[in-house]
């Protein structure tokens, strides 16, 4: 069997930042909570990468859409890497309270939702209705931005598409502090948003960087 290089991933580090949110009621220890299930999925990603290297041709032959090993291993791979990549934006994202969207950002969400504040509506509807994520997303095919659901960390994706805005709703992000009341943990998160994160992805998408 030939070698097969991993590339492991390596979990960055939780910003400071984050705990800002401790006075919009989301407290430093969700956040702690949060970072370690975060780690988890740095974990699995790595474990998986590791045993994908190990699959032989004999493995390759047995591949079924109703039950194979590669079909379970590269499954579960988006799940747990998407559970790094969300959650990194997630992170990134939030503890910028006060802050405000460009108003090239402003004025890109009035074109397509109507105005900023229908944005905001939709992004908290679309809150509730979803079971686990959330994203803001720039469309790179006609520059469209939309709400996006997913149901898990890896459903729904949407091709070259860009995040613009990662919000997590399951229950860990919010349980702690909210219990069940997830409307309340949403207009938390709104308040807390670092809009000069956002800001630059934009600028980034805007300029030709990403």
């Amino acid at each position: 069997m030939a070698d097969v290089q991993v590339i492991e991933v390596t979990a960055k580090p939780l910003p400071e930042k984050v705990f800002q949110t401790e006075k919009f009621g989301i407290s430093r220890k969700t956040h702690e909570e949060h970072y370690k299930l975060y780690q988890g999925y740095v974990n699995k990603t790595n474990e998986i990468r590791r045993a994908l290297a190990q699959l032989t041709s004999d493995d390759f032959a047995k591949g079924n859409q109703s039950y194979s090993l590669i079909r379970s291993l590269k499954v579960d791979y988006t799940f747990a890497l998407g559970g790094v990549k969300n959650h990194e934006l997630y992170f990134e994202n939030m503890g910028g309270g006060g802050s405000e969207p460009s108003s090239a950002l402003r004025e890109a969400l009035a074109r397509y939702f109507g105005s900023y504040e229908r944005w905001i509506e939709d992004l908290k509807a679309t809150g509730m209705a979803a079971r686990g994520w959330v994203w803001l997303a720039y469309d790179h095919d006609d520059g469209s931005l939309f709400n996006y659901i997913g149901d898990a960390q890896n459903t729904f994706p949407v091709w070259n598409a860009t995040v613009l805005l990662a919000m997590d709703t399951y229950e860990h992000a919010y349980y702690y502090d909210f219990q069940t009341a997830r409307a309340r943990y949403l207009d938390a998160f709104i308040q807390a948003i670092d809009w000069n994160v956002v800001n630059a992805r934009y600028e980034a998408i805007l300029s030709g960087k990403r």
